[in-house]
């Protein structure tokens, strides 16, 4: 069966078609069109070298030596050495996924044909991804304007036979894998070497991730956070609609509807409605609001890397008569901002999330103390809490916005700068640690659970507990909790739990979304 393709430079890029991409599900392409407007635009700065007109980066020096001429002869040599010298990232390798993310994104701007590079170095681009030869690129050294400078350069020495990539499970020198493959180095043209570092693409590719991932940590979150109170005998009444058209807020909104139907004919919740209990606590009753909150800043953060995603952040522009402008789209605040209120969004999710699974800890309402019969000798599920507090206290460290911090670089010619690139991977870690939040309250309320057996929650929620424990048994006395964290949050991190539940909520006919695909939708 043939692969949907994406025509880069043409197409309109999304989060699902930039993570299709860069997981080789799609294929994409350089139609005639997009060929066309490359080397139109590569055919503009080859004119302007030829009449000796000067235009940053082409013929001039780079940052603070804007002003220092560069002859003819050397406009190549320029190019080539703006990789070698801004090569200074630091710190371990980033994931190969935001690797083929960054490739994914750069082929796109480029592609739109206002940057004046070669068609072979595109076509060299895209073979680094259809080869799977990605390159090694340090997580550190970015400051997010002027580019992302450090990373970008890393990631493309391997065009000019330097560098290191991933090459079947190996990291490897550059050169002779290229060499492997029949191909040299390639001699870069004037401007190229710039075009290929100015730019956001290590942001946006954090970008990418986050929200992928944040879409489905918040998917998890009403699910597990509906097992949790299932399991604490809560009620259902602060998630009625009527309540929530009375503060309009569509995550709130989304998120009440989803905890309704996944509470929906459950056994459990009818047992208890004449019980006498008022008022359950905030981290059950204000789920839609919590969640909500961070469903909107999720969605704020999609929407601008969307805009990001077809964006072109070069410097110059070659624009389409082959005038030039030296401008400012590289300045990553755009996403910095919003990957700032993102990182402390997501915080917040592990917060509430560790102030369930304190609840079910209580030996409150017909649970037993620590969620085990027989404590004393056994610690029970107290020590998994330590890990969700330990956790969150981490994620309440990273959530100082690096976006509120700039230092100047470039002898001052750069004096304002985003560092959107610690945003963008201060979220990537936030979300590393709620996906292990998240684990834990799962193993817990599928424990206290069987505490309200015979009885059963809804469908759905019955469905989460069944697939929880294809790989987590039910705990009579203490074992190795570690393992069984490891193990639920592998399929918490590789999204199978919130598909699992919601597949089963679709062949049931439930729509957990309904109404909200539009705005919500990923």
């Amino acid at each position: 069966m043939n692969q949907p393709s994406f025509q880069y430079g043409e197409d309109t890029l999304d989060i699902g078609l930039a993570v299709g991409l860069a997981e080789g599900r799609i294929t994409g392409v350089l139609s005639s069109a997009a060929i066309e407007k490359i080397n139109a635009s590569q055919r503009h700065i080859a004119g302007i070298v030829s009449s000796n007109t000067t235009v940053y980066g082409v013929n001039t020096g780079f940052g603070i030596l804007a002003n220092t001429r560069i002859s003819e002869a050397d406009t190549q040599i320029l190019q080539h050495k703006i990789l070698q010298s801004h090569s200074v990232g630091v710190g371990e390798p980033v994931p190969a996924d935001i690797a083929r993310l960054m490739l994914v994104t750069k082929i796109h701007a480029l592609a739109q044909g206002y940057s004046g590079v070669q068609l072979a170095t595109l076509e060299r681009m895209l073979w680094h991804l259809r080869e799977d030869v990605i390159p090694v690129v340090p997580e550190k050294g970015s400051v997010g304007a002027s580019g992302d400078l450090a990373p970008l350069s890393h990631l493309f020495l391997p065009l000019i036979g330097l560098g290191e990539v991933y090459h079947k499970g190996k990291r490897q020198a550059s050169k002779p894998v290229l060499e492997q493959y029949g191909l040299s180095p390639l001699r870069l043209g004037p401007k190229e070497g710039l075009a290929l570092i100015n730019g956001t693409q290590f942001i946006l590719a954090f970008a990418v991730k986050g929200v992928q991932r944040l879409h489905y940590c918040l998917e998890a979150a009403d699910i597990i956070g509906a097992m949790s109170l299932e399991a604490l005998t809560g009620t259902k009444a602060p998630f009625d609609e009527r309540l929530h058209r009375l503060r309009p807020y569509s995550g709130s909104l989304l998120v009440a509807q989803r905890l309704r139907h996944l509470l929906h004919d459950s056994a459990i919740m009818q047992s208890h409605v004449d019980c006498g209990r008022v008022q359950d606590p905030y981290s059950l009753r204000c789920m839609p609001q919590v969640h909500g909150a961070t469903r909107n800043a999720w969605l704020h953060l999609r929407h601008l890397t969307e805009i990001e995603l077809n964006a072109v952040t070069d410097n110059p522009i070659v624009l389409r008569e082959g005038d030039t402008i030296s401008g400012g789209n590289f300045h990553g605040q755009p996403l910095a901002l919003p990957l700032d209120y993102a990182c402390f969004a997501a915080a917040e999710i592990g917060n509430i999330s560790d102030r369930r699974c304190y609840l079910l800890l209580e030996g409150k309402w017909g649970l037993p103390l620590l969620l085990m019969s027989n404590v004393g000798l056994n610690s029970g599920f107290m020590i998994p809490q330590y890990t969700t507090a330990a956790l969150v206290t981490e994620n309440k460290t990273l959530c100082f916005p690096a976006s509120a911090d700039s230092i100047p670089t470039s002898l001052g010619q750069e004096d304002h700068v985003s560092m959107g690139s610690i945003s963008g991977r201060k979220l990537d870690q936030v979300l590393d640690n709620l996906e292990y939040i998240l684990a834990i309250e799962l193993m817990s309320a599928c424990q206290a659970i069987e505490f309200r057996r015979p009885l059963k929650s809804s469908g759905i929620l019955e469905a989460a507990h069944d697939y929880v424990r294809n790989f987590v048994e039910f705990a009579s006395e203490d074992r190795i909790f570690g393992e069984d964290i490891q193990r639920l949050h592998g399929i918490i991190r590789d999204f199978s739990f919130v598909k699992h539940c919601e597949g089963f909520a679709r062949q049931k006919g439930i729509r957990l979304n309904a109404g909200y695909e539009d705005e919500f939708g990923i």
